[in-house]
């Protein structure tokens, strides 16, 4: 015979057990229920995530297990190291007033001359007139433009005699606002191009942002990995006043990500000095 008190306890053993009992059978529902489902009549949470179009979704299932919901990678940063501000051979070098050539007297090696209109007949560094060449045909292309080159590279003693005769006409002053001095200019690492309109209009002067050619320049040079170098607004950070002839070739990946920062100097980019006084 079961006393009161065994009695009790048997019956509290009994409750536990039809709990655990029960828990149990509803796990195997929810789980026959899903099976069923899906052999029936595939959903896009049981579809691969090619076909469904989307995302997969958690299944009941996986959420039982504890199985984790798969993440989208993040996307990688710039890499702002990837090339040298400092070496003259590098696409990415900085030079202005405050951050001469080294050395002073550098002169690419593999200068070209592209099968472009080129009126000073200066050549460039290779893959800029590469570049150059596919901007210009797409300028044709897209828009029924032509352009021409009006000077690229020059070497220490061009520049210097550039700045010289800049400097007898004007007076320093004007010269160390309008002209690079010797050492201090792009047109000597090749990778920059002074660019014309065909027929010309406006060559190296400020309206030359007006005209069809230089719009247009402005809105698509980046996609071929051109800088407009020295803008209206960033006289105080380039140093040198605007020059919407000017372009620099940086490559492609430099110029897409100004392009999609909004911005506009390298200088700013890098973090680098610049300025209008020279060192």
């Amino acid at each position: 015979m079961i006393s009161v008190t065994g009695l009790a306890g048997y019956r509290r053993a009994l409750v536990r057990r039809g709990s655990c009992v029960a828990a149990a059978l509803a796990v195997a529902v929810v789980l026959a229920g899903c099976s069923a489902a899906s052999s029936e009549s595939p959903s896009h949470a049981s579809l691969p995530p090619h076909r469904a179009g989307r995302t997969a979704l958690p299944t009941p299932e996986s959420r039982l297990l504890g199985t984790p919901t798969p993440t989208a990678s993040p996307t990688p940063a710039f890499d702002r190291y990837a090339s040298s501000v400092s070496d003259p051979r590098s696409p990415w070098v900085v030079v202005n007033k405050q951050r001469p050539l080294s050395p002073l007297d550098y002169a690419p090696a593999d200068l070209t001359y592209p099968d472009l209109p080129n009126i000073n007949h200066q050549p460039m560094r290779a893959e800029t007139a590469a570049a150059l060449v596919a901007m210009f045909r797409a300028g044709k292309a897209e828009a029924g433009l032509d352009f021409s080159v009006q000077s690229a590279y020059r070497s220490f003693e061009s520049q210097k005699r550039v700045y010289d005769a800049d400097v007898a006409q004007h007076g320093q002053a004007y010269a160390d606002g309008d002209t690079a001095r010797p050492g201090h200019s792009e047109h000597q690492t090749g990778f920059a191009v002074d660019i014309s309109a065909v027929p010309a209009a406006c060559s190296l002067d400020a309206c030359f942002g007006t005209t069809p050619q230089g719009r247009w320049l402005a809105a698509n040079a980046w996609r071929f990995g051109f800088l407009l170098r020295y803008p209206a607004d960033k006289v105080a950070v380039t140093g040198f006043t605007y020059e919407p002839w000017h372009f620099r070739y940086i490559g492609t990946s430099l110029a897409a990500e100004l392009h999609a920062t909004g911005v506009t100097t390298l200088e700013e980019f890098f973090g680098l000095p610049g300025g209008t006084e020279y060192r």
